[in-house]
C-alpha cells in the first residue's frame, strides 16, 4: 500500500508540530508542505522546524507545493491572466520565486516542487506559447542542477497540452502532480483518462473530488473524496497499473472539524480502494 497524507499549508502562524501530531493521530504517514509566503518562510530556520517537527512524529514530506506571490484568481475569467507564470506581468517575478523554491526543498530535504504554472496556451503556434515554455525550461534547468524535480499540477490545462509542454522543454526533470479533482473543477478532463495520456509522469498527487462547471465564468464545486465525479476507485487501480509507488495526498479545501472528518473518511476510501484494485 503506497503511504497516505495530506496536503499541509505552512505559514508564520502554522504550530508545525500540532500539526504533525494532528497527522500522526488520524494514521497519515506522509504529506506535501504548501508555502505561498515565500518571503517570510523560505528561510533554513522554517525548514529545519518543518524537518524536526516531521522527524518527530515519523511524517515524511514528500514534495514542496510553491506558491508565487501576486494577484490570484481562481476561475476562468480573470485566472487565465493572474495565476502562475503564464501571465506576462508576473512571470519574472514568480520565475524568481519558484527558483529560489529549490533552495527550501533542499534545507527540507525533498527533491520534488508542485506549482500551479497557469493556464498554459494549447495553441504552439500562439506568440503566448514560446514565452512560457522559455520560462518553465528555465525553472527546470534551474532545478536540475540542484537534483530536484518540477511537478505541474493539473488542472488548468488538457492533459494534451501538459504532456505537450513536458515533452517541448524535454529537461528530464519535468513531472506531474496529478490532482484527481481539478481536471473535474476546471472541466479539462475525466481523471481516470487523463492518466491514459501522461500517466507515465505522475511523481505525487492530490486526491479531491469535485463536480463540473455549471457555468462559464466559475469552476466547478468541491466535494468529499468519494462524493463527486473523480472516480476513486479507478484511479487507483490505474494508478496501480501504471507501477506508481508514490503517495496519495488527501487534500480537502476547507478548515476545522469537518475538514479532519473528511480526510479520515478519504484515507479509508483510499485503503479499501487499494485492497480492491
Amino acid at each position: 500500500m503506497n503511504k497516505i497524507g495530506a496536503l499541509l499549508g505552512y505559514g508564520t502562524a502554522t504550530d508545525i508540530r500540532q500539526s504533525f501530531a494532528k497527522f500522526q493521530e488520524l494514521g497519515l504517514n506522509c504529506c506535501q508542505l504548501s508555502v505561498w509566503d515565500v518571503e517570510n518562510m523560505f528561510t533554513p530556520e522554517k525548514a529545519k522546524a518543518a524537518r524536526d517537527a516531521a522527524d518527530e512524529y515519523g511524517i515524511e514530506i514528500t514534495a514542496l507545493w510553491a506558491g508565487w506571490t501576486g494577484p490570484s484568481v481562481w476561475n476562468f475569467t480573470e485566472g487565465p491572466q493572474t495565476l502562475g507564470i503564464v501571465p506576462p506581468e508576473y512571470r519574472e517575478m514568480r520565475v524568481q520565486q519558484l527558483i529560489r523554491a529549490a533552495d527550501f526543498a533542499d534545507w527540507l530535504g525533498v527533491t520534488d516542487i508542485i506549482t500551479h504554472a497557469g493556464f498554459l496556451p494549447e495553441n504552439p503556434g500562439s506568440p503566448e506559447y514560446q514565452p512560457v515554455l522559455d520560462a518553465i525550461r528555465r525553472i527546470a534547468l534551474a532545478y536540475r542542477e540542484k537534483g530536484k524535480w518540477f511537478l505541474f499540477e493539473t488542472g488548468q490545462e488538457t492533459p494534451v497540452t501538459m504532456l505537450r509542454f513536458i515533452e517541448a522543454a524535454d529537461t528530464g526533470n519535468l513531472g506531474i502532480n496529478l490532482d484527481t479533482a481539478n481536471l473535474i473543477l476546471y472541466g479539462k478532463a475525466n481523471t481516470v483518462d487523463a492518466l491514459e495520456v501522461f500517466g507515465k509522469y505522475v511523481r505525487n498527487t492530490h486526491f479531491k473530488d469535485g463536480l463540473y462547471p455549471t457555468c462559464g465564468s466559475e469552476l466547478g464545486r468541491e466535494v468529499p473524496l468519494g462524493e463527486g465525479r473523480a472516480n476513486v476507485p479507478g484511479i487507483v487501480k490505474k494508478l496501480k497499473e501504471l507501477g506508481y509507488t508514490g503517495p496519495f495526498v488527501i487534500e480537502r479545501e476547507i478548515s476545522g472539524d469537518q475538514q479532519i472528518a473528511d480526510i479520515a473518511k478519504a484515507k479509508a476510501l483510499l485503503e479499501q480502494s487499494w485492497a480492491n484494485a
